[in-house]
């Protein structure tokens, strides 16, 4: 894993209906993964000098994570979301104006010449962080776009800057047509998508149906294992971006990160939050994928 990865974007709280809170943010979620499978991303984040973002660091602190890219904000408080599960599906109420909105680019540590940059859309919904953004943007060696679509944060015109700049992008079943709703087909959607920008890949997840991997001309389709315990689905879809890069850090073939990829998100559903603090949840994977 030669490759540097440089992940931008929120570090938060999820606050569950008994108050239970677990670290989350589509970013850090995929940084926290990817550190576990032995990667060393660099997270570009912003927290307040509250007790929820010393709790943050102590979390990093404690999984090995490097800090030099988490910035201390005096003014805005560490981002918090209360989430409600309706069915097993999560619903979010995102807190406006957190440390995560004014990512500073000045702040910047010092980055590698070439790397792989990792973002979603959350992070962009304040003028301060787009435009800091940018700078890493224009520096990217190569661009993965998570499309984590919340309202009301997002407008099409932010969204189609970012993929236009992208060459991987996932997204999932219900973002689609709210990107491309002249489309009434998901492959004539799939194909705008692929021909208006340069996108090589295109992940599209859709839940207990399974993911297709589009290239052009190509598409590759897995399901999930059946009979899956589900206790919530918060963070599966960051599981299964984590495991979508490490596969292109590492050379798998497409359909096998797919199925790995599948499987990881697989057990998070299994877990409460988007991640685990206990090492021994990745051991088996780990283990199965010789990293």
């Amino acid at each position: 894993m030669a490759k540097n990865i440089v992940i931008f974007g929120e570090v938060l709280w999820d606050i569950f209906p008994d108050n239970d809170r677990k670290l989350g943010g589509a970013p850090f979620n995929v940084a926290w993964h990817l550190k576990a499978f032995g990667a060393n991303p660099l997270l570009i984040s912003r927290i307040g000098t509250d007790d929820l973002g010393a709790a943050i660091q102590t979390k990093m602190q404690a999984w090995q994570m490097t800090l030099a890219g988490l910035q201390i904000d005096k003014i805005h408080p560490t981002g918090t979301v209360q989430v409600t599960l309706e069915k097993g599906q999560p619903q979010y109420e995102i807190t406006a104006d957190c440390a995560y909105d004014f990512i500073d680019s000045q702040q910047f540590p010092i980055l590698e010449d070439k790397f792989w940059l990792y973002h979603g859309s959350l992070a962009l919904r304040n003028a301060v962080s787009q435009a800091s953004f940018r700078v890493l943007q224009q520096r990217a060696d190569q661009i993965f776009f998570d499309v984590n679509l919340r309202q009301p944060w997002w407008t099409l015109e932010t969204i189609a800057s970012a993929l236009a700049a992208s060459q991987y992008v996932k997204l999932n079943t219900e973002e689609l047509p709210l990107l491309t709703p002249e489309f009434f087909s998901t492959n004539l959607a799939i194909d705008h998508l692929l021909n208006q920008n340069s996108l090589r890949h295109i992940i599209l997840t859709a839940g207990e149906a399974g993911a297709s991997l589009y290239t052009q001309g190509d598409r590759q389709q897995i399901s999930p294992p059946k009979n899956t315990t589900v206790v919530d689905t918060v963070g599966a879809g960051d599981a299964f971006c984590s495991i979508c890069l490490l596969g292109l850090m590492n050379d798998w073939p497409s359909v096998l990160t797919l199925e790995r990829a599948q499987a990881f998100a697989s057990a998070i559903v299994r877990i409460r939050g988007a991640v685990s603090e206990d090492p021994r949840f990745y051991q088996p994977f780990i283990q199965a994928w010789r990293l």
